[in-house]
């Protein structure tokens, strides 16, 4: 054992100069990988600021609005960036601020549904079935973003989220060339939501490379499904009437 340690000692002596320039090169390594992610964290932020609505009474009025989704409920408790997702939604249909719904979100398996779940609590509150559309492959910020522009033929709308999500989306959005604009809802009142903050720094690294590096697509793409009627159709159907 005592030879063993030894010659370790021996090596470390030997490449000491080596070992330094080593830890050297590891330590400015992450500390550049820590301003990249800092700068893109606060570039996301800085583009999406004159695009978020600070309050549901600012809002005007947009034919389509995304609610993104996320779980009902913490264990037990009921999940307060959703609620207040749902709630806005709410105030603004009744508000008559916004026409339909396009409720995306993760359909893992028959006990967790996000998009069944908001639409069972917008029609509760009297939302009409017809102007609820779902879209069940939202898995990600990025699937739902622009899927709704894909499938759902809408390029021009309101999403509601918490205002962290709402800066990933719209610099999302943007880079599809979607004009939206994201009310930012209320977080949770009883934390800080320190913890889902600090992960969002590391999904906008992520939505950087998806959108700049790796050129990441929707996992399910298909065949249109238009939330608003073609205005070309439409006319055609009220000249063939007349």
């Amino acid at each position: 054992m005592k030879p063993l340690f030894l010659s370790s000692l021996h090596f470390l002596r030997r490449h000491r100069a080596l070992l330094r320039y080593i830890l050297l090169c590891i330590s400015i390594s992450l500390i550049l990988l820590a301003i990249v992610v800092f700068s893109i964290d606060r570039w996301v932020s800085w583009q999406a600021e004159d695009r978020i609505i600070q309050s549901s009474e600012q809002v005007d009025y947009f034919e389509v609005a995304v609610v993104l989704g996320t779980s009902k409920y913490l264990g037990r408790t009921l999940n307060e960036y959703y609620a207040h997702r749902i709630e806005a939604a709410i105030e603004l249909y009744q508000d008559d601020k916004v026409d339909h719904f396009l409720l995306s979100g993760d359909n893992a398996h028959r006990s967790y549904n996000e998009p069944w779940t908001m639409k069972r609590d917008l029609l509760k509150a009297n939302v009409s079935e017809e102007d609820i559309h779902l879209d069940y492959a939202g898995f990600r910020t990025l699937d739902s973003i622009v899927r709704a522009k894909e499938i759902f033929d809408t390029d021009d709308f309101l999403i509601i989220t918490q205002k962290f999500h709402c800066e990933r989306a719209l610099f999302i959005a943007h880079s599809y060339d979607i004009n939206a604009q994201c009310l930012a809802v209320s977080g949770p009142t009883h934390h800080s939501g320190f913890s889902i903050r600090f992960r969002e720094i590391f999904a906008r690294t992520k939505a950087f490379l998806d959108l700049y590096i790796i050129n990441t697509q929707p996992k399910f793409l298909g065949p249109k499904e238009p939330i608003l009627p073609n205005p070309a159709s439409s006319a055609s159907r009220t000249i063939s009437n007349g």
